[in-house]
């Protein structure tokens, strides 16, 4: 799904409203949310860069998560977030299979990411899901852990097509507009 079109648009400003949320202690304002959303661009989360996954249920937003698609067979895992009254669902993790299943579809060697010192419930979620602490590879303002994990072949999900009330009826990688 393209960051520009409307549930891209909407995911990415949920991501962007909790994050600085939690930098701040407080509920963020709209204009530290749009600052934060300019300082930092989505648009290479769309082809040919990269892309983004929304989860969704019809037109509620329930997460997102991109991937950067980097030189030498890296990817870079950015904007994993889940809307807080989808969380302890299994969404993180899907989101997660999801994203190294599409790496894998890129014919990426490894991922790898950055997150802050703050978001202990994400780096718990990294961790369960292989990946390991690393050495800092970029110099991010708020990047305060580096992780990577190896990518083997590619896998079936074992979620994939299955709709529960825990998980989200649907996780889009591209808006109709962009089948047309």
């Amino acid at each position: 799904m393209r960051p520009d079109s409307r549930l891209g648009a909407v995911a990415l400003r949920s991501y962007f409203d909790d994050i600085v949320s939690r930098y701040h202690g407080r509920a963020a304002t709209a204009e530290e949310i749009d600052g934060a959303m300019h300082e930092s661009p989505s648009d290479d989360l769309a082809a040919p860069c990269g892309l983004l996954l929304v989860a969704h249920q019809g037109d509620a937003v329930l997460g997102c998560g991109g991937l950067r698609l980097l030189p030498s067979g890296i990817g870079e895992l950015t904007r994993l977030h889940v809307a807080v009254k989808a969380r302890r669902r299994g969404l993180a993790s899907r989101l997660l299979r999801e994203l190294g299943q599409a790496a894998r579809a890129h014919r990426l060697s490894s991922l790898r990411l950055d997150t802050r010192h703050d978001l202990t419930e994400a780096r718990r979620l990294y961790a369960r899901h292989g990946y390991r602490a690393v050495a800092p590879f970029n110099h991010g303002v708020y990047a305060e852990h580096w992780f990577a994990k190896p990518l083997g072949p590619i896998e079936r999900s074992d979620v994939k097509g299955r709709v529960t009330p825990e998980t989200p009826a649907h996780l889009s990688a591209r808006s109709r507009a962009d089948e047309a």
